[in-house]
């Protein structure tokens, strides 16, 4: 019985990944490929997730407005932070780069507690490519005036397929 147990908690708590060492290769349709200086690796010699390997990742929630969408919604996915934190990475910067190939440069030291996410969903549901899908770098715009400006708007970028940490 008391072996029953932990198997019990696990499946009711699902899996959750913590490091990058958790990682196995991904099963469903991979969604990111990070690659660059990062300290594991899972294919080749990049990191790549499908849904449920971000999913299995601590999810955070960021209630805030955009400037393209309409009123306040609810963005749920991986924080920077933790994505940060998983690659072994805490200076450089993070080239993002969408499924068109526009790129941008996000300084890992964006990467803080309370700060921007890896959204994968927006109101409960997954993103569209169509919806600016199947990932989408969100900061809690509303949270701080410095979240408002042209340089962390060019930073969010959607359609994001592709991360290379860069030192």
């Amino acid at each position: 019985m008391r072996f029953l147990l932990p198997i019990a908690f696990a499946a009711i708590c699902g899996p959750t990944i913590t490091t990058a060492e958790d990682f196995l290769a991904p099963v469903g349709d991979v969604i990111l490929t990070v690659g660059g200086d990062i300290a594991q690796t899972n294919v080749g010699e990049t990191l790549q997730f499908d849904y449920a390997m971000l999913e299995a990742l601590d999810d955070t929630q960021i209630e805030t407005s955009t400037i393209w969408t309409d009123g306040v919604s609810v963005f749920q996915g991986v924080s920077l932070h933790l994505l940060a934190d998983v690659l072994g990475t805490t200076t450089g910067s993070l080239q993002a780069t969408a499924i068109n190939d526009y790129s941008v440069q996000i300084p890992v030291a964006d990467a803080i507690e309370g700060g921007p996410i890896l959204a994968y969903l927006m109101d409960g549901d997954r993103m569209s490519i169509r919806d600016k899908g199947p990932l989408w770098i969100i900061y809690p715009y509303d949270s701080a005036s410095e979240y408002r400006s042209e340089v962390i708007y060019s930073r969010s970028i959607w359609q994001l397929d592709r991360i290379a940490v860069v030192k």
